[in-house]
């Protein structure tokens, strides 16, 4: 079965990782997507892992974010390069790049130029922090927008000496690829009434601002920062993390203490405590909390993590193991619901790699290509713009291809 956005046609002229993020999880849904890198250049990422370059065939990352695409390698500052992306772009319903505003126009592939060419173009850019103001030109990298947006402050405990943000999870990021894909739907649903196309522009500055709306509204309406006290110190000793008798950690997650208490208290043999005046609902526990919180480390500290976990369970409680990334590659729930997935790479053998955060009924995502190696797919896509193979052939000596 086909995907939902079957015979959407998306150039996708990004680099890094919001925009062809972007573009993935569009071609993911079944849109056909063709990625265009600079030639004798390509995109950035192909041999990049934070803090250090490595070949391309170790990186996996970069292949998951770039599935399920065509590849073309043009040089985009050649006149006859701009042309065939031209000629793609008349055939096309989405544009979408990352490039600063004034180098998209000086390339010749603003929205006024690409929007006269195809008045139904939806015209997707992945900016770095919003096409206003005085730094709508400044270059921007996911630590960047996470330091700006403050959410490199909140990540930390109080009282923490310096700002914790780990540069490798790239969420900031990943939030503006969800943000641009959530915009180029919209925009794709209101050409359906409206008849046109129109620009779209989600930043990684304001993706990241929507990801943190709960603690920025709290920063917002109080004036206060919403930082965490030390685990040791909670407020909820509920929703807190424990350490068992194997080592593993495990986080409960009762918002609502006065409920979960009682049968807590059953669950790990403490029923003394249930009636303790320092502890018998939520307002004591506030005044005694690190009083309570050694009590439990060192009940945790006498089982293994897997026997909590039925104890609580039996109870109906609310936790969650803490595991580590690589946990996810046998998680059961992970994978019965395609979050994780294997795709069979036919250069490089099954990959395991996240899936899809969605399931249709009737148009499931999939995996249909893998990742494309750097302008793999040019002369197929050349001929399909009625290029001949003399044409290519000029192309490839005028260094256009």
């Amino acid at each position: 079965m086909s995907g939902p956005l079957e015979g959407i046609k998306v150039v996708d002229c990004t680099t890094w990782l919001q925009g062809p993020f972007a573009a993935t999880l569009l071609g993911d849904l079944g849109a056909e997507v063709i990625k265009i890198e600079q030639r004798g250049v390509g995109d950035p990422l192909r041999g990049y892992l934070v803090g250090h370059y490595q070949e391309y065939q170790r990186n996996v990352p970069y292949r998951s974010i770039n599935r399920n695409k065509r590849g073309v390698a043009l040089d985009l500052r050649k006149q006859q390069g701009k042309e065939i992306v031209y000629q793609l772009i008349k055939k096309s319903d989405v544009f979408m790049h990352n490039l600063r505003p004034q180098a998209a126009k000086k390339l010749g592939l603003d929205y006024d130029a690409l929007s006269s060419l195809n008045p139904r173009l939806v015209y997707a850019q992945a900016s770095g922090w919003g096409l206003k103001g005085p730094e709508s030109e400044r270059a921007v990298f996911d630590a960047a927008a996470a330091a700006r947006t403050g959410l490199m402050s909140i990540l930390g405990e109080k009282g923490a000496a310096e700002p914790k943000y780990n540069q490798n999870i790239a969420l900031c990021d990943m939030a503006g690829g969800l943000c641009l894909t959530m915009g180029i739907l919209a925009a794709l649903q209101a050409r359906e009434r409206i008849g046109r196309g129109q620009m779209v522009d989600t930043s990684v500055f304001g993706s990241t601002l929507t990801l943190a709306a709960w603690p920025t509204a709290r920063a917002l309406g109080y004036g206060e920062e919403p930082l965490g006290p030390p685990r040791t110190e909670a407020r909820n000793p509920l929703y807190n993390s424990y350490k068992c008798a194997d080592g593993e950690w495990i986080y409960l997650v009762m918002l609502q203490f006065d409920r979960h208490w009682s049968a807590f208290c059953e669950a790990l043999g403490i029923k003394e405590l249930e009636k303790d005046p320092r502890f018998k609902n939520l307002e004591a526990i506030l005044q005694h909390t690190t009083e309570l919180i050694p009590i439990l480390d060192r009940v945790f500290a006498t089982r293994p993590r897997a026997e909590w976990m039925r104890i609580l369970d039996e109870q109906g409680l609310f936790y969650a193991p803490i595991k580590k990334l690589c946990d996810l590659a046998n998680d059961p729930q992970a994978m019965a619901n395609d979050y994780i997935v294997e795709f069979n790479n036919p250069a490089y053998g099954p990959e395991k790699m996240v899936g899809f955060p969605y399931n249709f009924s009737k148009t499931p995502a999939s995996i249909r290509r893998p990742c494309p190696e750097f302008g793999q797919h040019t002369e197929e896509v050349l001929q399909e713009l009625d290029y001949t193979w003399d044409d290519i052939t000029k192309f490839k000596e005028e260094e256009v291809i």
